[in-house]
């Protein structure tokens, strides 16, 4: 099992990665024609969502002191397990167009 630090920043690479792509998308969906434009903002909507709820559990993992971290990271694995599930479906639909 990795320590807290080592999860944290596997966290936030992943979230790096999630967010340059996101800028991919919104110049993508700025371009787009309307009706797709909204199909576009609906999914970063989605994503954006979930990626502020995972921001937040990253926060309390890294806040947690001692052994309570560990149950925090369950949590976070459970957020985050969403926020992939999540940006697959708007991968999807951007790469679709």
């Amino acid at each position: 099992m990795m320590n807290r630090e080592e999860y944290v920043q596997k966290l936030k690479a992943q979230l790096d990665e999630w967010n340059a792509e996101v800028k991919r998308w919104e110049a993508k969906a700025k371009s787009a024609e309307a009706e797709m434009k909204a199909g576009y903002d609906k999914q970063l909507e989605n994503f954006r969502r979930q990626r502020d709820q995972s921001i937040e559990q990253l926060r309390k993992v890294q806040s947690a002191s001692g052994e309570a971290w560990t149950e925090m990271m369950r949590g976070a694995d459970e957020s985050w397990a969403r926020i992939r599930e999540a940006f697959s479906k708007a991968r999807s639909h951007f790469d679709q167009k």
